[in-house]
């Protein structure tokens, strides 16, 4: 579990401490979250989302789980500070941090039970997901500026 950004070897044994090693008690990641109390709130009525608070759960894994979080924010060039700097200017700090603190918990999840150390996505991990899509953003807010614009090399795909 120290492989992951953020989290130290204390921390790992504190999260083991709380998880333990056998994750065949939770049929999927989400339900680790959950169990935690580390999951987004849904707060809906009406068709207006409203804010959510996180679930119940063990305070202790929590604490933990925020506490890697924030560390995981001041990490370079790894894609959970990334996503800790995308939140951050958002949301705010807390809430980015514990937003990490679910990605790193799921991280965990899988580290635990297929025995593997964590792989680094990257900074662009969602820009290489989504290049055609960003691209075709782009080009078309250019072209509502008044702009013409000419790509050459990728195929725009709708």
């Amino acid at each position: 579990l120290d492989t992951e950004p953020g989290v130290d070897k204390r921390s790992a044994q504190d999260m083991v401490a709380e998880i333990g090693v056998e994750m065949g008690q939770f049929p999927s990641h989400k339900h680790l979250c959950s169990w935690g109390g580390i999951s987004p709130g849904n707060n809906e009525s009406g068709g207006k989302r409203r804010n959510g608070r996180t679930t119940k759960g063990n305070k202790w894994l929590k604490a933990i789980l925020v506490e890697c979080g924030h560390a995981a924010g001041r990490t370079k060039d790894t894609y959970l500070g990334w996503q800790y700097a995308r939140l951050a200017s958002r949301k705010g700090k807390k809430r980015a941090a514990v937003a990490v603190g679910h990605s790193i918990l799921e991280g965990a999840y899988f580290i635990i039970r297929d025995k593997v150390p964590h792989r680094e996505l990257g900074v662009n991990y969602l820009n290489e997901i989504n290049k055609k899509h960003i691209i075709r953003h782009h080009v078309r807010r250019l072209e509502s500026l008044g702009l013409k614009v000419d790509i050459q090399g990728l195929p725009l795909v709708a």
